[in-house]
């Protein structure tokens, strides 16, 4: 499927909203990153931005946790890597959050 032709104005609008969405996806990992929002809050969250964030991305911004331990952690919740967590299901978060708290 061919994309849409946008105006330059329309493209310009598109990249900030975009860079817009980083810096709020950012900004909510490194809340994970400090302690101060737990994966279970953020697994509890409904908006997009949360939603749209890769578990294994969420994972690795836990504290003591890399791209080995992540997989390890998905792997015990039945989780795909490609999976976001707006695709989880009420099981797979259970079984993150339970694999995390050990």
């Amino acid at each position: 499927m061919a994309l849409p032709k946008l105006t330059p104005e329309q493209r310009q609008a598109a990249l900030v909203k975009a860079a817009e969405t980083r810096t709020a996806r950012a900004k909510l990992l490194a809340e994970v990153k400090n302690g101060a929002l737990s994966l279970e809050q953020l697994l509890g969250r409904e908006d997009d931005i949360a939603r749209r964030i890769k578990v294994s991305q969420a994972l690795r911004a836990l504290p003591g946790v890399g791209t080995v331990k992540a997989a390890q952690l998905m792997a015990q919740a039945d989780v795909d890597e490609a999976r976001r967590l707006g695709g989880l299901g009420a099981q797979q978060r259970r079984k993150l959050i339970e694999a995390v708290s050990r």
